[in-house]
């Protein structure tokens, strides 16, 4: 190929790649933008609305676009909600012209134009003179309304939606924020209630403290739900503007305050609250900037802590659960330790046993959630004269500390209100609490309360391959043939019911003994294991035994099982085996 053949295909390559670009990026865009501005009342974009005034006979509603968002002239000055406001915009410069009616009609007041139900003015960006549209009376069919615009004679038809934006209340366009602030700012609040005043400061920590009129830990979980329901919570219904304040309790306010920044950046908002207005599920507030009273949710004032023992830290042991690698309790029950081993739990002292998980969770839980209840006396020094004998010790070590947390628990010999109740602290610090009095039984455990209660070896139920069971002598085995499918395999080959299969499975996995009743497996015959009533076995892969329990004879709600691998004879609440003893009827079929 010669050099001029090539270079014809690249010119011709070039021009082809020139006009798809052209094309593509510029005359396609083009066509799409006059397409979507064919038949529109306005070739305006929303973003170019500078102010939106809307006249109608009882009001006028005049919005202006300020940084950041919009701000409400009239009927009042006020923030305006930018949300409403920018979906009217959208709605009104989108607007498409139906049809024209009357080129030049003689009576306006026909169309419902004389007065018109509204008067929509936008002020835009570039433009000399305002876009102006009078919008009046429903088409008889009520999908259009008749509109005229601007100083141009003819009346067209609009969608409808045009008469609904232009009838909106001027409350749509107000913003309904109770009180504007960032959650993540906040340093400080102030609460004043009937009289009593209390500050509260967030600390470096990430928490807070109670600073005035005394130095206290305070509830993060109160003061979170306190901040966020004040950010989030929106105006129910404007009632008035300069309305006189007694008629909605706030001659005589609560008041929150909300201090967001540090030093010289620090600034302040308020918000009163007034009297509530039970049906309405609201009440009166005004912010302390403003003028205007307004019914605010009632949840908010719910979330005001009315007092400084309201606003306490009520927790009264801190610690990290997850952290927590060490736990001795004493009571009178008697003393057990406990100590983390791998993911789960082993008692080390009175013996060595394995823990039951669950059982060393929940006491973990209980500890980690007791709350107070009530304040009775400040200081590390009030602990000794509070709880110099307690009825429950409970020492818990975490990862990294040299030192336990000790709790101390015992029954208060008081009963405020009339109800019984306990005290508890931390021994070495403050304060002495009041807890529920049935925190002494609750954290009253011992090594029979904690210890593993299983009886069958764990296994995974997707491992179990093979299932026997001999009831009366007679044998019936049931092998597993897919993920959720079982088969009878004998005496004779059958269909199985899957899920009495998965429940005879979880029965031996959840199986836990009330008491041991024969340790070493003395007297048999009196338990019925000598010739049990039923044998269960299974089995994994390559038919390795996993375990084969046995039952014996039923006495009351009590029946007796044991491994046939081992000689402890235990107690069990008959109804956790109904399953074992029906499924050599129920499994075939």
């Amino acid at each position: 190929m010669s050099w001029k053949t090539i270079a014809v295909l690249l010119v011709l390559a070039l021009g082809f790649g020139g006009y798809f670009y052209y094309d593509t990026y510029w005359l396609v865009p083009a066509r799409e933008k006059a397409e979507s501005v064919k038949g529109r009342l306005w070739t305006v974009e929303p973003k170019d609305v500078d102010a939106l005034t809307i006249k109608r006979q009882g009001d006028t509603v005049r919005l202006k676009r300020v940084e950041g968002g919009w701000e409400m002239l009239e009927p009042v000055k006020a923030r305006g909600d930018r949300g409403p406001i920018e979906e009217v915009l959208t709605s009104l410069t989108t607007a498409r012209v139906d049809r024209e009616i009357d080129s030049n009609p003689a009576k306006l007041g026909e169309f419902g134009l004389d007065p018109a139900s509204a008067e929509i003015r936008l002020d835009v960006k570039g433009r000399a003179e305002p876009l102006t549209l009078m919008v009046g009376a429903k088409s008889p069919t009520g999908a259009w309304v008749y509109a005229k615009e601007g100083a141009k004679p003819a009346v067209v038809t609009l969608s409808e939606v045009t008469a609904r934006d232009a009838a909106r209340p001027a409350s749509d366009f107000r913003d309904k924020t109770i009180i504007a602030f960032d959650k993540k700012a906040v340093t400080g609040l102030d609460v004043e209630v009937q009289g009593d005043r209390f500050s509260v400061a967030a600390d470096e920590s990430g928490g807070w403290q109670i600073t005035k009129p005394s130095v206290y830990r305070a509830d993060r979980d109160m003061i979170s739900d306190l901040l966020d329901k004040l950010e989030s919570a929106k105006v129910k219904e404007f009632v008035a503007d300069g309305a006189p304040l007694a008629q909605y309790g706030l001659d005589k306010p609560a008041r929150v305050t909300v201090w967001t920044g540090k030093d010289k950046d620090r600034s302040s908002k308020g918000l009163l609250f007034g009297r509530t207005e039970p049906a309405k599920q609201g009440i009166y507030v005004m912010r302390d900037s403003d003028t205007s009273v307004m019914l605010a949710p009632e949840e908010v004032w719910k979330a005001v802590p009315k007092t400084v023992a309201a606003l306490r830290d009520k927790v009264v042991v801190a610690y990290a659960y997850d952290k927590a690698n060490r736990v001795e309790v004493t009571s009178a029950r008697g003393s057990v330790t406990l100590e983390k081993d791998g993911s789960g739990w082993k008692i080390t002292a009175p013996e060595a046993l394995k823990a039951d998980s669950g059982a060393v969770s929940n006491l973990l839980w209980k500890i980690r959630d007791l709350r107070a209840t009530g304040f009775v006396a400040e200081g590390p020094g009030e602990v000794s004269r509070y709880l110099a004998k307690p009825d429950v010790t409970v020492r818990i070590w975490e990862e990294g500390a040299k030192e336990p947390k000790t709790l101390l628990v015992r029954p208060f010999t008081e009963k405020p209100g009339g109800t019984p109740t306990a005290v508890a602290a931390v021994q070495g610090q403050g304060p002495v609490m009041l807890v529920d009095a049935k925190a002494v039984e609750d954290l009253s455990r011992t090594a029979a309360d904690l210890r593993d209660r299983s009886i069958f070896p764990a296994f995974d139920l997707p491992d179990v391959k093979r299932v026997r069971l001999t009831a009366g002598g007679k044998p019936m085995v049931v092998d597993r043939t897919g993920d959720n499918e079982w088969k009878v395999a004998e005496p004779a080959k059958g269909p199985a019911k899957e899920a009495r299969v998965s429940n005879l499975l979880m029965t031996l996995k959840t199986l836990r003994w009330k008491e041991i009743v024969s340790p070493k497996g003395d007297d048999a015959a009196r338990y019925g294991l000598d010739r049990p009533e039923l044998e269960v076995s299974i089995g994994k892969a390559g038919d390795a035994e996993v375990g084969t329990l046995l039952v014996g004879k039923r006495e009351g709600d009590l029946s007796y099982v044991r491994l046939k691998s081992a000689p402890a004879i235990y107690a069990v609440e008959d109804k956790l085996i109904g399953d074992l003893r029906t499924a050599p009827t129920e499994i075939p079929g």
